[in-house]
């Protein structure tokens, strides 16, 4: 299951990617999405920034969350505890993108915490 987990992590990895490159280039044209950059101009759209944003807090998690899943499998530890922590950081993770990018506040927090809650299952599951 959590390599499995795993694999759909990057299939919203990839989303989130596509998503944030078409949200800048629609605005900053695509000249300058294949130009190197060196202005540093940034998109004025608060969709944008919002995706932008978004991405960045799940490269923050998700070095934890890789490692957790294969430490999992390669321990023979996967299922149980460590299964439900990974479908709950990947659900937690999906739904805090939907609600980050319509502006939903509270809420995204509330995602971002069920996350890290999932993340710390599967660490329990690693080292118990």
């Amino acid at each position: 299951m959590e390599l499995k987990l795993l694999g759909w992590s990057v299939v919203l990895l990839l989303v989130q990617i596509v998503l944030q490159a078409a949200s800048s280039s629609s605005e900053l044209g695509l000249p300058y999405a294949m130009s190197p950059r060196d202005e540093g101009r940034e998109p004025r759209s608060v969709y944008a920034r919002r995706i932008r944003r978004a991405l960045n807090n799940l490269l923050e998690t998700y070095p934890a969350f890789v490692g957790l899943a294969l430490a999992l499998v390669i321990s023979n530890k996967a299922g149980g505890v460590g299964a439900i922590g990974a479908e709950i950081y990947l659900a937690a993770r999906v739904l805090y993108l939907i609600v980050y990018a319509a502006g939903v506040s509270v809420v995204r927090t509330l995602f971002w915490g069920l996350s890290v809650i999932g993340l710390i299952r599967m660490l329990v599951r690693f080292l118990g």
